[in-house]
């Protein structure tokens, strides 16, 4: 396992939906405050069951439940949008609904990640970094 990847969002995002895919239910991945964010945002909201951060050196590990054992994964897909070549930003406005708002982006704003419903509510844009439905 390398500690090292150019994109961590992806990494993480690709990590979750391949262990979902062959029905685990839970990973362990390098920590990093971005991903702690990110899978933080997914918890709040429903899309994991759970996550902890254990401690390690050189780095800790993320340990992130993706469904209880017997449950069904309330993620059917995941994806990065912005990507290192191509980011993708949205004012308030026009902050998109996924899936008639059964689904959720996570967008990076001034005041840290959150939701696209939260960023329409405080009125911030920002960049969309995941789309999970």
């Amino acid at each position: 396992m390398s500690l090292q990847s150019t994109d961590q969002i992806a990494d993480l995002i690709t990590r979750i939906r391949n262990a979902d895919n062959v029905g685990k239910t839970e990973i362990r991945v390098p920590t990093s405050k971005l991903k702690v964010a990110v899978v933080d945002v997914l918890a709040k909201n429903g899309y994991l069951a759970s996550y902890d951060i254990e401690d390690g050196k050189p780095r800790g590990l993320l340990h992130i439940v993706i469904k209880n054992a017997g449950e069904v994964s309330r993620i059917n897909e995941i994806e990065k949008v912005s990507k290192p070549g191509r980011r993708v930003y949205t004012a308030a406005e026009d902050i998109p609904t996924i899936k008639s708002g059964r689904g959720a982006v996570i967008i990076s704003t001034s005041k840290g990640l959150m939701t696209g419903k939260e960023a329409k509510k405080n009125r911030l844009g920002g960049e969309i970094l995941v789309k999970v439905w």
